[in-house]
């Protein structure tokens, strides 16, 4: 894995030559950026904000306090899994490609898949791990065989944050558990959600995969909209205390694509309620063409 190391550390953390154009082509959001480094900013605990983006060209039909920092929780799988697609689609990873497992990453807290110290998986578990569990035990074997350790994959997570234009999010850890540090917009995510969807289309797959087994135990994808709302392929869920219940999706009906974030819901019902909203309220307003309105991008 030490060819993948050399390329993700030198290219994120120094500065890739593509990193200039992908900003250049997505501006930064209408906010003081937040530091790479420095003191945990504020962020107000479990509060709503929400996003609604039409896909196709990047306009903002619905926005409620979308630039206000909050945690992502397990979003941060979204940043986690963009950088494991541009490896697969530089061909510096395959999905056959093993990933070891240190103590360190077996050790991590719920949710998890349980893998044990010593073992290696595979690329396309260790993406249906994170994409359908939100395996934190993952997230960290990805991270030290990218990177090296988790603290350098999450400055590199930052780096690429930076270059897509996602000005208010910083990473310090690879799976989204809690740190204060760790901090993101409803807006952030959803330009990482379209560019995934975008950048990615065939790896993208890994979201919409409602299903999982490993070891011999079967998990089904936290995102229950999935199997509900119709045209959902993605993206994903994410929970922890101070964030409130976190959700990001993409929704393709009728040659529309929506992009849409939620982030604090009062609980998982509420949160899929809320969502279920903005997909009803503003589906109908998509389209390909030249909508009025902010563009996101």
């Amino acid at each position: 894995m030490r060819p993948v190391f050399v390329c993700l550390v030198a290219a994120a953390l120094c500065g890739c030559a593509t990193s200039g154009t992908e900003r250049a082509a997505l501006p930064a959001a209408p906010q003081t950026p937040v530091a790479i480094a420095g003191p945990a900013p504020a962020v107000s605990q479990r509060a709503f904000s929400a996003i609604v983006v039409d896909a196709r060209n990047g306009r903002i039909v619905h926005q409620d306090r979308a630039d206000e920092l909050r945690y992502p929780a397990s979003l941060t799988k979204m940043m986690t899994l963009y950088m494991v697609f541009e490896q697969l689609a530089a061909g510096r990873l395959k999905v056959n490609s093993p990933l070891s497992v240190s103590a360190n990453a077996a050790s991590r807290p719920p949710s998890k898949i349980g893998v044990k110290a010593g073992t290696v998986i595979t690329v396309d578990t260790a993406a249906r791990a994170l994409a359908v569990r939100s395996a934190n035990d993952v997230a960290v074997v990805v991270a030290e065989n990218l990177a090296g350790s988790e603290a350098a994959f999450a400055a590199a997570m930052t780096q690429r944050a930076r270059a897509l234009g996602m000005t208010r999010t910083r990473f310090v850890n690879a799976s989204g558990l809690p740190d204060p540090n760790q901090v993101t917009t409803a807006r952030d995510i959803a330009i990482l959600g379209k560019a995934l969807s975008d950048k990615y289309p065939k790896w993208f797959a890994y979201f919409s995969t409602r299903e999982f087994s490993y070891n011999g135990r079967k998990w089904r994808n936290t995102n229950r909209l999935l199997r509900s709302v119709d045209g959902m392929n993605g993206i994903k869920t994410g929970y922890i205390r101070a964030s409130g219940y976190n959700l990001a999706a993409s929704v393709r009906r009728g040659g529309r694509h929506m992009i849409a974030v939620v982030i604090g819901g009062k609980s998982g019902r509420a949160r899929n309620a809320a969502m279920k909203a903005l997909i009803d309220t503003h589906m109908g307003k998509l389209s390909g063409g030249g909508l009025g309105g902010i563009r996101l991008f």
